[in-house]
């Protein structure tokens, strides 16, 4: 009997250390040198030095001065214990009025007809931390607004935060809300109209 327990039990020893100690090991030194950044979680922070977020998960912003995100199924809208696409297919109805109200909103909001598919469909983790340039430009008069600067200001910010697609022609060009949102904040302060 103990013939046949050794391998049973040398087979598990060696594969816990290989999958349980070396595997993990190896991955996140190849990750460390490959992808540093992104490897420990591209925290971005503020201009005190003060951590803010991350630059690969979405968060809320809602106040005026601020590009809003798109919207969130994760959770109770950008919980990342909660993450996760709603799953909904495109005919069905939830979805369909959900769509409905966000694009009214956000007409209500802009005053344009044309909304970007991003300003009213959540991605696939509900964690999405990137809009389209479109979405990002068409909020760019609230912004404006908002901080008492110009519309040319804001849509000059934007435009220096636009990111290609990855590897030059994977995805489509994107602007990161929080990196943005921070420049706006360090760039062009809330001021009082006419200053």
């Amino acid at each position: 009997m103990l013939s046949q327990l050794r391998p049973a039990i040398v087979s598990t020893v060696v594969l816990t250390l290989l999958l349980g100690v070396v595997y993990p090991l190896a991955v996140t030194g190849v990750a460390q040198l490959a992808m540093p950044t992104q490897a420990n979680g591209a925290l971005v922070r503020d201009a005190h030095g003060r951590l803010v977020g991350s630059a690969l998960i979405g968060q809320g912003f809602s106040r005026p001065e601020y590009l809003h995100p798109r919207p969130s199924a994760a959770g109770k809208g950008y919980d990342a214990a909660g993450s996760s696409g709603s799953n909904l297919g495109p005919l069905n109805p939830d979805l369909i009025a959900r769509e409905k109200t966000e694009a009214a909103s956000v007409r209500a909001a802009t005053g344009q007809d044309r909304v970007p598919a991003d300003a009213v469909t959540a991605s696939a983790s509900g964690l999405d931390p990137d809009i389209s340039p479109q979405y990002a430009l068409l909020q760019a008069t609230r912004v404006a607004e908002a901080r008492g600067a110009s519309r040319d200001e804001v849509v000059r910010l934007i435009g220096e935060h636009v990111e290609g697609p990855a590897l030059g022609f994977l995805g489509q060009p994107r602007v990161n809300v929080l990196k943005v949102n921070l420049a706006l904040d360090a760039r062009l302060a809330k001021r009082k109209p006419g200053t």
